[in-house]
């Protein structure tokens, strides 16, 4: 046993049983709220026009009635914010994470995914233009040439009109997976949902199981990493509720750094491969499997090696695949021609612009320069991952990888709210201390679904509502929020727990601490 593993001693531990009877009062009520969102995403989520639940009776009573819609409105948002009221407590209440904590924790995240799975779609509607691109693929069209308008009545099956002409960013084997769930439904949009909600599910277990080996390989207790990683509530609506192909991604990519760091180096270039094949941005993480590869003590010829033969098993795979359907590699663009624009809560989006105001301040041309400021950061961050490939030697492999994805990620222009998960398993099977860095995972995490809550609600055009349903999900979200971090006496200790100290002290790495709230 680690001493990541050791139960915590002191005053304030308590024995096993009743921390993790404690701790199953925090995965009940993670239970309620799912199951209020559940309820709620019925009057508020994305229903497909074309699907047979627009004409059941419930549907119809919850959605056309002003009533019935702020309900579900309620509903919605104060299941998202219990539920992240009961991560933190699950956090807190497993506190020096004893023997029993991975069960718990494991236990925490099937019970609150659960009643996602059967939810309406929340938070986004992507995985309607899944159902699209299944059918474009069907239909002998290049889905890295057309976009989804090209179909008939593809409206009809509840994809964003901002997807009609979009050319998908997606890998070959997501494609045919997408292909595969259309021909079995025959686009029957509600059973396609369930069978994109399954795929994402499989990413889901894959790093149920992952998560705690890859971080008991760094010496780092496996049920906190879990806890970080995966039972928080970003996690679960973004990848369960929401049904996106990032989790599939997510899962192969981490089991696959699992295989390559305990000596199977094929097979984690196949899982990580397979990631590719799902969304391309995990090549990102090829270079420093080859570095896993290479062993410790590898001399730069050997590294040089690996390199080599990593990418040209993986790029030989994709471009195999590319010659089955005859796409070939049109995936790249993803990589090489990414969306335009940026999103203002991004680093690179909000720092642009204050660029772009200063220009236009002094009458030069504020938009030129915030453009070149933003592709600075993103060459900056090409320039760290080449950086960590090279420095560093066979120390902190995966560690590096983590930093490296992180910087990719955090400083591109755009950042939709599940780019986090993609760092956060790689971080969390690392080490994330008890500091500033634990801390800014619940300000991040919080803040993206507070930001979903009022985001993506469905509402239909012909209702006649006083006060927008966005903004009453904002109020909500944010006094909840409020109480969390002011009223709460469980809670509000999280963020100011030591002063600046606890902020910026070197911090072990273990769960929340809970020395001043009382435990009941």
């Amino acid at each position: 046993m680690t001493a990541a593993d050791s139960p915590a001693t002191g005053p304030h531990t308590g024995s096993t049983a009743t921390i993790r009877l404690r701790a199953h009062v925090a995965v009940i009520q993670g239970v309620i709220g799912s199951l209020m969102m559940l309820a709620g995403s019925v009057g508020t989520g994305w229903i497909a026009n074309g699907s047979p639940m627009v004409r059941h009776p419930l549907v119809i009573e919850l959605r056309v009635n002003v009533w019935g819609v702020y309900t579900c409105t309620v509903l919605l948002t104060l299941g998202a914010m219990l539920l992240i009221r009961s991560w933190l407590r699950l956090g807190q209440r497993l506190r020096g994470w004893p023997p029993g904590s991975l069960r718990t924790v494991t236990t925490a995240v099937v019970a609150w995914s659960l009643p996602l799975l059967f939810a309406v779609p929340i938070y986004s509607r992507d995985v309607y233009a899944y159902i699209g691109q299944g059918r474009l693929m069907l239909a002998g069209k290049d889905p890295y040439v057309e976009g989804i308008s090209a179909l008939d009545n593809w409206f009809m099956l509840g994809a964003d009109p901002e997807w009609a002409e979009a050319r998908t960013p997606y890998g070959p084997y997501f494609l045919w997976l997408a292909a595969a769930v259309v021909r079995l439904t025959n686009a029957q949009p509600d059973m396609s949902v369930m069978l994109f909600r399954l795929l994402a599910y499989v990413g889901v277990v894959l790093c149920l199981v992952y998560v705690p080996r890859l971080a008991r390989l760094h010496n780092v207790n496996g049920a906190r990493a879990l806890w970080i990683a995966v039972a928080n509530p970003l996690f679960l609506i973004s990848f369960v509720a929401s049904a996106h192909n990032d989790a599939l991604m997510v899962g192969l990519a981490v089991a696959g750094v699992y295989f390559a760091a305990t000596k199977h180096p094929l097979l984690g270039i196949l899982l990580v491969t397979g990631s590719i094949g799902i969304k391309p941005i995990t090549i990102l993480l090829l270079p420093f499997i080859g570095l896993l590869w290479a062993g410790k003590g590898a001399s730069w010829p050997r590294r040089f090696v690996t390199w080599a033969a990593t990418a040209l098993i993986s790029f030989g795979l994709l471009a195999l695949s590319g010659q089955v359907d005859g796409l070939g590699l049109g995936w790249a663009w993803a990589l090489l021609d990414p969306t335009p624009g940026y999103t203002g809560y991004s680093p690179s989006g909000f720092l642009g612009q204050q660029v772009e105001r200063a220009g236009n301040h002094f009458h030069l041309h504020g938009d030129h320069m915030a453009a070149r400021f933003r592709r600075a950061l993103q060459g900056g961050a090409i320039l760290l991952v080449i950086a960590l490939m090279f420095v560093g030697g066979d120390r902190k492999v995966v560690r590096r990888m983590a930093v490296a994805f992180t910087a990719v990620v955090l400083l591109s222009p755009i950042i939709q709210p599940w780019y986090i998960l993609w760092l956060l398993p790689l971080l969390a099977a690392t080490g994330i201390k008890d500091n500033w860095q634990i801390r800014s995972i619940y300000i991040v995490i919080t803040f993206f679904v507070v930001f979903g809550a009022q985001d993506q609600l469905s509402v239909w055009p012909f209702i006649d509502l006083s006060v927008s349903v966005s903004e009453v999900a904002f109020v909500i979200a944010v006094a909840f929020t409020l109480y969390l971090a002011l009223l709460d006496p469980r809670t509000r200790t999280l963020l100011t727990h030591g002063g600046l100290k606890g902020w910026f002290g070197r911090g072990p790495v273990r769960g929340p601490t809970d020395l001043v709230a009382p435990q009941r």
